[in-house]
């Protein structure tokens, strides 16, 4: 069985970074992805994805990006459910994000990123090579 999903679109809002009471990182974000063919008015209609990154990831993509950021999102879907305030059952369909890539460069006054791949862990190189 496969779970796999890739998404390319721009954030809606601000991430919103937390912390579990263990203390782990956890960013939530929502990505617009526009569909790829047009109404019959000729509009392209647009996707609202929630997301959500966890660990080094979580505190990459709440302190690097911001709304209007263009992204890659590649992850699985996970659906849970809950019950409401007011007793009700819902279900939430998110994308858990194992990478997320940067697609763009900040706007002016933004800090510039370091990384380009999120969620990759960079591997050094040995001394010894012959390049």
């Amino acid at each position: 069985m496969l779970n796999r999903i890739i998404l390319i679109g721009r954030l809606t809002r601000d991430p919103e970074l937390r912390y579990t009471p263990q203390g782990t990182p956890v960013a939530a974000f929502s990505l617009a992805v526009d569909r790829p063919f047009t109404n019959q008015q000729g509009q392209r209609e647009t996707d609202f994805i929630d997301c959500i990154a966890w660990r080094k990831l979580a505190e990459t993509v709440g302190n690097h990006l911001a709304k209007g950021r263009l992204v890659a999102v590649e992850g699985r879907l996970q659906v849970r459910s809950y019950t409401a305030q007011d007793g009700t059952k819902r279900r939430v369909a998110e994308v858990v994000a194992d990478t997320v890539r940067f697609l763009d460069r900040p706007r002016e006054g933004g800090a510039p990123v370091e990384p380009e791949l999120a969620g990759e862990e960079e591997v050094p190189l040995p001394d010894d090579l012959p390049f």
